[in-house]
């Protein structure tokens, strides 16, 4: 199964995302099938090729929730935001005391 997901380049505090269609289950640091744009959230900026998205999404490819709200964004596709939910791990006080 393919996926729409962010890889990240750049140096140590200063991340950029390259947005690129993979394999679902590959690693981020292996190979990838095309590079679809670029998203650098410091400066607010990104670039996104519309056409190849839709065109790897209409084979089936599955953006991630935050691909997914960078091409609503972008004006690609027309949904609604997919809210992210960030799990908390549990504080090791929590979990001493039960």
């Amino acid at each position: 199964m393919l996926a729409i997901k962010l890889k990240r380049v750049g140096k140590k505090h200063q991340a950029t995302f390259r947005i690129i269609v993979a394999e679902k289950r590959k690693k981020i640091e292996g190979k990838f099938i095309e590079d679809l744009g670029f998203w650098d959230p410091h400066a607010n900026k990104f670039s996104v090729n519309g056409e190849s998205a839709k065109k790897w999404m209409g084979h089936g490819a599955q953006p991630t929730a935050t691909v997914h709200n960078l091409l609503i964004k972008a004006k690609v596709i027309e949904q609604k935001k997919k809210i992210q939910l960030h799990k908390k791990p549990l504080k090791k006080s929590v979990e001493a005391a039960k």
